[in-house]
This record gives structure tokens, C-alpha cells and sequence, in this order.
């Protein structure tokens, strides 16, 4: 569409707000206030609800609500948003969590009751008394607390350990092998949340890695490994993948590319072999695309009808289909372009008609004066011409308006996108500017026959009593000109155009994105896409009034008696001399009323265009100025969420189950107080 999705940066707090209104549903002395649910209607991401229990972002709920209510105001909303948003999120909500009394510092009876308390029954028991978590904490006795930086490293070998006591636990003859099934019960309880249900489902066939068909300590720390390094793992084989001639890679090059990564070497040939297996489970040649890799690097992969073999192409880009289809989208966009400056063209003509008529009118030092006002030509108009007459030229225009409105959206887009920073999408306000000026400059080429054809049109009427003068058609204008004729006025018309698209443009995009406060929670209306279209055009067209009265003059034809014009500096010498400054403002009123609507109604039906009837085939249809603002923000949104699962990160990796049962209300209380 015409203003692109660069521009419009979301307001965070705005964000915050709207998410906040849109889920509050409780109300006490004019304020709102958030439930449980509708935190976590807010918060929770629908698709993790089949590995993540909708109940265990309770957790988060429990840290918002810092005062035990049992709800939340917008002050404990967006204090909670804003730890979120910290680097180190995971950390500081897991901390907060095992922190009961608020002190800043964990205790190991802290620790061995939040943990316990948030772990299922049937899990295996952790061993408070292990000379791992002494190393930490000491003896109980000794009243070692751990400060946040202490605790977030003892966090961070904690799943390790609880992975060594589950070992432990049901190798009890300590043979150093467990059974297939016990495997895949201790991978579950640390790591079920993140594989997918292929890997989940293949976990036993690990024991068919090596001879033999019982699995090793030193198999479930390659395995664990690996699914700690998944993002490391997933960066190597995009790298080795783009590297492959034919985006198929082996173990080989995996272990190759990994060497290149990093100074030491990041993964073992153990840890290779379990990737390529769980990866290769439906691929025996053992060179692998990055589609058999999918299923072990995200979690919510599904067995898919086509899965491609290389990189995924970024959410928004347009599918290719070939010179074709850039052929049919282009016409697409040409006729939805043309029926929408039709439509606008249509609603204001009769008040461009009259513009054009009180430009044209000389003083009464040049001439008699015909009309008295705006509203005086409209109605001598219909009284001596018709209703029909406030038409008058109507046919050029709407043949003119299409490739018009094409070229200046296309180059405006084009000029845009070449201006817009490459890592933020964020452009300038004085490139915003010489982007629209040129889109101006562009149209001429289309604009100045239409012009010249039209007005000639719209002041024949004012002889229409005068039998002696012929009615000319448009056919007869075109030709009694010539292609020469028919650029007469040009300069004056670049002139108009350029400062006009040069305001209109900027001012449209912030109008919408800093006024309107468009967004993904927030797709503007109708009424107020034609109001941001509305006022962006009342000082584009204003100012821009004395070049269009100097082009008007330029390219009526004088009548005898008129005073005649050889140029843009002649015209502006004697306009002024003959009828002083305020002349170069006449049809000035006009032309807002005219131009400021125009461009409301083309771009509000062009977007609605859009809309009412997609391309057929299309993968996305990115031209509207409004869907293209909300797929930012709509991806700032997915980050919210995003962010909201990360901060469980730490606890499901203590168990996926981490803080799905509840202890009875007496037992719970300390901790429903964090």
C-alpha cells in the first residue's frame, strides 16, 4: 500500500495497555482489574497447552500478584511485563519463586520446599542430602544462603543433577545401564517440553545406536546435551547446510562445521550420532536436509504433508511463482488501484469543478466577474448547466486516474523501501518526504493530459449560453492540441505535485501510526482511515494552492479580452499585478475540500479492496498500509509471548510438570504469598 510497515514503530506502553483493557475483566470503583484467567488469556500462548499446561503459567500469575489478591491492577501488570522483559527473565522468575520471605537470599529449607511442593508425586524423589547440592549450600545446619548470582549457577546444574539421580534411581544394581523405557521416562521429566512428538516418540530406538539393547549414562548425557544446545546445534546445520551444493549434509560435515564455529570443539561424536539418528529415523543415506532436521530442532514440529528442504522462508515473504504470476499480481494491484481513484474521483469531481472555475475567474480588471464565491458557482452551475454540468470533464479524469494513482503508490513504495534502514525497517522523515516528492514527479507523465483536457472541459459550461461557441469533446481537445499541447502547464503541474505527495505521504503514515495508534490490537476503522486521509490532505492541498492556480491559468485556453501567459514566471507577475497576492489562494477552500476527501476515500477503498476481494493464490497480500503496520505489531505480540513461556524455561527443565499439582491450601500458603 502506500505507507509501509517501517514506519510504524509500537508504542510498548501503548501495547501493554491495550492487552491489559482487552483482558481485564473485572471492575471495582472505576478501575480494572485482571483475573487469574484473564492473565492467562493474556500471557499464555495457545499452542504450548499440548506440552505445557495451561495451569503451570499460574506460576507467573503468582509472582504478578506480589499481594496475594487475588487479582491484578495495571501497575502489577506492567511491572510483571517489564521483567519479562529483562535478559535475564528466567532467572530473576525462578529466583523470585524459591525467594518465599522476599529477602533477596534462599535458604536450603527454601529451596527443598518449593521444590518439592511444585514437583508431582510420581516423580522421582530428589535428594535433598546429595554432596552436589552441599557444594552449594553446605550442611542445612550451616544456614548458607544463596544470593541471586549463587543461585542462578546452582539452577544451572541443577537439571544435570536431577538427570544423575534419576540414573540413579532406576539403575539401583548400578550396572551403568538402564532399560529403553526408563530412558524415555527421565528425558520426559527434564526435556519433554522441548522435543517434538517425533523425537519423543523414537527416544527408545537410542539403545539401537550401539550394540546392545540397553542404554548408557553416558548416552542419556549426550542426549541431554544435545537438547542444552539445540540452538547451537540448529545454528551449525543451517551454516554446514548453506555450505552443501545440494542442501544435504553427513555427520562429517556436521563435526566440520562445528570446529569452524567455535575454538574448541562444541560437540562429541556421541552427540553427533544421536542428531543424525533421531534425525535420519526416515532417512538411512545419512546425508540429511534440513527438513529431516526439523523434527529434533522444534518442538512443535508435526509429520507435515510437504516439508521443505531448505531454510523456511521468513513469515510475510511472498511465495514465487514465477514472471506469470508478477504479471497477474500487478494487475491486480492496477485494477484494485483504479476502481478505488475512480471512486475518489467520482465523490469530490463536482467540488473540483468548481475550484477549477473560481481559479480560472479573472477580476474585474481583467473580466466580468461571474462568480461570488465557491458556493455561488455551485449552484449557477446546476441552475444553468444541470446537474450533469458538476461532471463536466468527469470522463477524462477517470480514464487518467488509474495509471496516476499506479505509478505514484508504486514509486512512492519503491523509493521508500530503497531509503528504509535494512536492520530496523525505519526511514526518515526527510526521506519519508523525497520519497513522496518523487512519487509526485512520477505521476505528471499521466497527470498534465488529464489536467489540461479536463479543466478545458469544466470552463466550457460558463459559455454554455453563448450559441456561438461550439461544444468541444474531449476527442477534440486532444487532438486540436497535440501531443505538445497536452504537457502545457507541466512545469507548473511538478510544481504542485511534488510538495503535495511530499506532504501528503509523511503526513498520512504518522497521522495513522502516532494519532490513530494503529496496531495489532487496534485495526483502524473506516471512519478513521478517512479522517488520517482527510487531514493529511488539508495542508497538502492548501499550500499547494498557488501552483495549482498558476497551472490552471497556464492551461486554459484565454478568451478574448483575458490576459494571456507565456510561463510559470509570467503567469505568477501578472496574477499578482492584476489582481494582487490573495489571487494565488483562489479555490483554495475548494481545493481542500476536494483534494483532502480524494485521498481518503481512494486509499480507505483501496484498502477495503484489498480486503473484499484477495488475489486468489496469493501467500500474503502485504499492500495495505494497515495490514502490513499490524504484522509488526503482531510480532511484537508473539514476543510478549514468547517471553511469558521463557520464563519457565529454568522450572521445566527441573521437571516438565514443574508446578502442575497443588498441595493442599495449609501446606501451599508461604508460597501463594511470593
Amino acid at each position: 500500500m502506500v505507507v509501509e510497515a517501517e514506519a510504524a514503530i509500537v508504542n510498548v506502553s501503548d501495547h501493554y495497555k491495550r492487552l491489559f483493557n482487552r483482558h481485564a475483566s473485572k471492575e471495582a470503583e472505576g478501575n480494572r482489574f485482571m483475573t487469574k484467567d484473564d492473565f492467562l488469556n493474556a500471557v499464555a500462548p495457545d499452542e504450548d497447552f499440548k506440552k505445557i499446561e495451561r495451569n503451570q503459567f499460574a506460576l507467573l500469575f503468582r509472582l504478578a500478584d506480589k499481594d496475594d489478591k487475588g487479582f491484578l491492577s495495571y501497575s502489577d501488570f506492567i511491572i510483571f511485563q517489564n521483567l519479562l522483559s529483562k535478559p535475564d527473565a528466567e532467572y530473576e522468575i525462578a529466583f523470585k519463586l524459591f525467594d518465599i520471605a522476599g529477602s533477596g537470599k534462599i535458604t536450603f529449607d527454601q529451596f527443598k520446599q518449593v521444590l518439592s511442593s511444585n514437583l508431582p508425586p510420581d516423580a522421582v524423589p530428589f535428594d535433598f542430602d546429595c554432596d552436589w547440592l552441599k557444594l552449594y549450600i553446605g550442611n542445612k545446619e550451616g544456614h548458607h544462603e544463596l544470593t541471586y548470582e549463587e543461585f542462578t549457577q546452582l539452577l544451572k546444574g541443577l537439571q544435570g543433577e536431577r538427570l544423575r539421580q534419576e540414573f540413579k534411581h532406576y539403575d539401583k544394581k548400578q550396572t551403568g545401564y538402564i532399560q529403553p523405557d526408563q530412558f524415555k521416562q527421565i528425558i520426559l521429566d527434564v526435556a519433554k517440553h522441548k522435543l517434538s512428538d517425533s523425537v519423543i516418540e523414537q527416544l527408545p530406538t537410542l539403545c539401537n545406536l550401539y550394540a546392545g539393547n540397553k542404554i548408557s549414562f553416558s548416552n542419556v548425557v549426550a542426549f541431554h546435551n544435545v537438547v542444552r544446545s539445540m540452538d547451537m546445534v540448529e545454528s551449525i546445520i543451517r551454516k554446514a547446510v548453506r555450505s552443501s551444493s545440494d542442501g544435504k549434509i553427513t555427520k562429517q560435515d556436521f563435526l566440520s562445521q562445528a570446529a569452524k564455529s567455535s575454538r574448541y570443539s562444541l560437540f562429541t561424536p556421541m552427540e553427533a550420532d544421536i542428531i543424525f539418528h533421531f534425525a535420519g529415523v526416515d532417512n538411512s543415506s545419512g546425508r540429511l536436509s534440513l527438513g529431516d532436521f526439523a523434527k529434533i530442532l522444534d518442538p512443535r514440529w508435526q509429520i507435515p504433508e510437504q516439508l521443505p528442504n531448505q531454510v523456511e522462508p521468513q513469515q510475510g515473504t511472498k511465495k514465487k511463482h514465477g514472471f506469470g504470476w508478477e504479471i497477474v499480481e500487478s494487475a491486480y494491484a492496477f485494477a484494485l488501484g483504479a476502481i478505488a481513484g475512480s471512486v475518489g474521483a467520482t465523490a469530490v469531481y463536482p467540488i473540483d469543478l468548481v475550484k477549477t472555475r473560481m481559479q480560472n475567474q479573472r477580476s474585474k480588471v481583467v473580466g466580468e466577474l461571474l462568480y461570488k464565491n465557491s458556493m455561488d458557482c455551485f449552484k449557477k452551475v446546476v441552475r444553468n448547466e444541470g446537474f450533469a454540468g458538476l461532471y463536466r470533464g468527469l470522463g477524462p479524469q477517470l480514464v487518467g486516474v488509474a495509471p496516476e494513482k499506479a505509478i505514484k503508490l508504486t514509486v512512492n513504495d519503491l523509493i521508500r523501501g530503497k531509503f528504509k534502514d535494512k536492520q530496523t525497517g525505519e526511514i526518515k522523515f526527510w526521506q519519508e518526504m523525497v520519497a513522496g516528492g518523487t512519487a509526485g514527479a512520477s505521476q505528471v507523465v499521466f497527470t498534465n493530459p488529464l489536467e489540461i483536457v479536463k479543466i478545458r472541459l469544466q470552463v466550457q459550461g460558463e459559455q454554455a449560453k453563448n450559441l456561438d461557441v461550439p461544444k468541444r469533446s474531449a476527442i477534440w481537445i486532444v487532438k486540436h492540441l497535440g501531443i505538445v499541447g497536452l504537457y502545457k502547464g507541466a512545469s507548473a503541474c511538478l510544481l504542485r505535485d511534488v510538495p503535495f505527495s511530499a506532504i501528503y505521504f509523511p503526513a498520512y503514515a504518522h497521522l495513522k501510526k502516532d494519532v490513530f495508534r494503529e496496531g495489532p490490537d487496534h485495526k483502524l476503522t473506516i471512519t478513521e482511515l478517512l479522517t488520517a486521509g482527510a487531514i493529511a490532505g488539508m495542508p497538502a492541498a492548501y499550500f499547494t494552492t498557488p501552483a495549482d492556480v498558476i497551472k490552471t491559468r497556464l492551461q486554459v485556453e484565454a478568451r478574448k479580452g483575458q490576459t494571456s501567459y507565456t510561463g510559470i514566471a509570467d503567469a505568477a507577475r501578472k496574477i499578482y499585478a492584476e489582481e494582487g497576492f490573495k489571487a494565488f489562494f483562489k479555490g483554495g477552500p475548494a481545493r481542500i475540500f476536494r483534494s483532502s476527501p480524494q485521498f481518503g476515500v481512494t486509499l480507505t477503498v483501496y484498502e477495503l479492496l484489498h480486503n473484499w476481494l484477495p488475489l486468489p493464490g496469493a501467500e500474503t497480500t502485504a499492500t495495505s498500509t494497515a495490514s502490513s503496520s499490524s504484522k509488526a505489531s503482531d510480532e511484537y505480540s508473539e514476543m510478549s509471548m514468547l517471553r511469558s513461556r521463557n520464563a519457565l524455561k529454568m522450572l521445566l527443565d527441573l521437571d516438565y510438570r514443574f508446578g502442575v499439582y497443588r498441595l493442599p491450601a495449609a501446606a501451599n500458603a508461604p508460597i501463594e504469598s511470593a
